[in-house]
């Protein structure tokens, strides 16, 4: 479901082993796919009986797009999600009556090389049915990503750490920054980041940094930044040494 960038990427990487089949609203974005069929009415997804459902549309809309389409699912269909963030789908996978995977590619086509993804991540949700797990992970395997199982908790607070840090680092500087005529190599690359994540949607920044766990997180940046403007304060030469020292660790080790 869902023909955006990493819709038509799976299409793309699934289509030369199955059967696929893709269902977008969008008729244009149909144009961009390959080597499958292209569905936008249910009745056609209804007469293809998919043996899986890989929910690919933007994550405000996956739980509606999951409840569209969940009528003409034959029973034994496995349903899953790819989105980055997970709130409200435990809850509503055990009350879909359907088999379910939940998985997380952690790369995304505005920084990722999706030809080159050895050194991206992938993370499968523990909870849910075994083949639907062994299908995702034997996928990632072929890609050369690495793979790692944790509870819908688990994704959670990982997400809180590795998403709402740099996002909230990005917005910061995109809050103080002023346009230069003259750049240095280290604020065009802050700026290309920042670009990269301020072109994604709303919704999905949003529910990142409503993440339960995300509030603990973006503190810490507060300390941080409360101790740095103290030794800048003080010009303490020496405290910057020892704050350097201690980030470097952080960094290299």
């Amino acid at each position: 479901m869902g023909a955006g960038k990493m819709g038509s990427f799976f299409i793309d990487l699934l289509s030369f082993d199955h059967e696929v089949a893709v269902y977008e609203k969008d008729a244009r974005r149909l144009r961009f796919t390959y080597n499958c069929q292209r569905f936008t009415s249910l009745e056609e997804i209804k007469d293809f009986k998919p043996q899986l459902v890989i929910n690919a549309v933007t994550v405000k809309y996956t739980l509606p797009a999951f409840e569209e389409v969940l009528p003409v699912l034959p029973a034994d269909c496995i349903i899953s999600d790819i989105a980055s963030v997970k709130t409200n789908l435990k809850d509503f996978y055990e009350r879909a009556a359907h088999p379910y995977v939940s998985t997380h590619p952690m790369f995304g086509p505005t920084f990722a090389n999706l030809n080159q993804l050895s050194e991206e991540n992938a993370i499968i949700i523990s909870e849910g049915d075994y083949m639907g797990r062994i299908f995702f992970k034997e996928l990632y395997r072929k890609l050369g990503l690495n793979i790692y199982e944790y509870t819908f908790e688990e994704h959670d607070k990982t997400v809180a750490y590795s998403l709402s840090i740099p996002f909230v680092s990005t917005f910061v500087f995109a809050a103080v920054m002023q346009h230069q005529d003259a750049p240095g190599t280290t604020f065009k690359r802050h700026m290309r980041i920042a670009k990269g994540v301020l072109s994604e949607d709303n919704y999905l920044l949003q529910e990142v940094l409503f993440n339960p766990y995300t509030h603990d997180q973006v503190s810490q940046i507060r300390v941080e930044l409360k101790e740095l403007l103290d030794i800048i304060d003080r010009k303490d030469a020496e405290g910057m040494r020892n704050y350097l020292t201690k980030i470097r660790k952080n960094v290299f080790e």
